[in-house]
């Protein structure tokens, strides 16, 4: 265990490192690894509970705290309230990383560590955390992939939290992933004609881009040959606030120019920065499921007749073959595909939970659907809904979202 002390202005920043078991079900496992959290106090706030939030991906580490005005663009709000701890998820950020180095180890050897990062072992580290900092019970706020994992903290230790404030993350409880990225398929159709009735002349653009894409005119700066699927990605934008602006930027540029190539790199949703994020997504889905590229064999017809229509996190199989920072993780990637995931929910212990908080439903969210999300919140009846069509699922990040929710939670009229 090791501690160090910041101090930014009107922010005192703890930051610990745990050494904690990798796998918490076999105690005969003697590896470990490092997790590391942050905890934040505003300067008066040495008394107020505790929030640990969980961030969205998987595979992102928690978002670093600047002074006030502070970032991130909610950290204020929630400083109001509680003294804040941002956890670096296990296998993220300052928390033993996930890098290329693992696969050293052999596929199967990576493969078999990377399913003992899940929701619920990130639970089991939430425990040691809070027992670490003495207190008896704690909050959570969970954004997208950390709402995920507050469903199964409410699983197996609801007696922990006092309330829970979720954003985007209410996830598809007993579902197949398959369900989940059909879905996501149909939110992703609605969001593409959308986008073209408002810039009618894009999808002659893109045509064009997609030409380019089959024909492997399209690299990028890091010696990517962009094939059509990675190119169609870039719609993933289109789940965020303004990510529209990002898509008619980059739909505007000459697509033989630099500022294209680095555009759109930077535009796709994974990369070689977080190889967690791409190996590991899909089995966010897998409730006691095997994965096998559920987006990609859900692809509905018409997505593959009009390569107009953007993508969102669908992922492809092909791409360990195309893209150079997900070749070296081809065959993790494939044998994590056929993995039977354990249960990550249990959902009679979420609905005798008694969980108290509030969430955020995104109506046109197109990573975590709406219909899914209202289905797993009739579990929770003491958690307070706001559903809201103003926001996308980056609405934590980019408007008030927080501060309605506890108003919410105290009572006080939704502004």
């Amino acid at each position: 265990m090791t501690t160090v002390v910041r101090r930014m202005q009107d922010l005192t920043v703890e930051e610990h490192t745990l050494t904690l078991p990798l796998v918490w079900a076999d105690a005969s496992d003697t590896r470990t690894i490092d997790v590391f959290a942050a905890v934040v106090t505003r300067e008066g706030g040495e008394n107020l509970p505790y929030l640990v939030f969980l961030q969205g991906g998987p595979g992102h580490e928690a978002p670093r705290p600047f002074h006030s005005p502070s970032s991130p663009m909610w950290l204020d709000a929630a400083l109001a309230h509680y003294r804040v701890v941002l956890l670096d998820q296990r296998g993220t950020g300052r928390s033993t990383p996930v890098g290329d180095d693992l696969l050293q180890q052999g596929s199967a050897a990576a493969a078999e560590y990377l399913t003992h990062l899940r929701a619920d072992a990130i639970v089991r580290d939430c425990e040691a955390f809070r027992a670490h900092l003495g207190a008896d019970t704690w909050n959570v706020l969970g954004q997208s992939f950390g709402g995920f994992t507050t469903l199964s903290y409410l699983s197996t230790d609801a007696a922990s939290l006092d309330n829970v404030f979720i954003t985007g993350g209410l996830s598809a409880i007993g579902r197949q992933p398959d369900d989940v990225y059909a879905l996501c398929y149909d939110k992703m159709r609605t969001a593409s004609e959308k986008y073209y009735r408002r810039f009618p002349e894009h999808r002659d653009a893109m045509r064009r881009l997609v030409d380019l894409a089959a024909a492997g005119e399209i690299v990028l700066p890091d010696g990517e040959v962009v094939s059509v699927s990675r190119l169609r990605s870039a719609g993933s934008a289109l789940g965020t606030n303004d990510g529209w602006q990002t898509l008619w930027s980059l739909l505007e540029l000459d697509p033989r120019s630099n500022a294209f190539r680095y555009d759109l790199q930077a535009a796709m949703p994974y990369d070689g920065r977080n190889p967690l994020y791409f190996a590991f997504h899909e089995s966010s889905y897998a409730d006691g499921h095997a994965t096998r590229w559920a987006a990609e064999r859900t692809e509905p017809a018409d997505f593959a007749a009009d390569p107009t229509l953007f993508t969102g996190e669908h992922i492809r199989r092909e791409w360990t073959e195309t893209v150079p920072a997900f070749q070296p993780w081809r065959a993790v990637a494939l044998e994590l595909a056929e993995f039977v995931w354990p249960r990550m929910y249990d959902r009679d212990a979420i609905a005798a939970s008694g969980a108290h908080g509030a969430a955020a439903v995104y109506v046109n969210d197109v990573y975590v659907p709406y219909e899914f999300s209202m289905e797993t919140a009739a579990l929770l009846p003491d958690v307070k809904l706001y559903v809201t069509s103003e926001h996308e699922h980056n609405g934590l990040r980019s408007g008030p979202v927080l501060e309605h929710l506890i108003d919410l939670v105290h009572g006080r009229r939704v502004r």
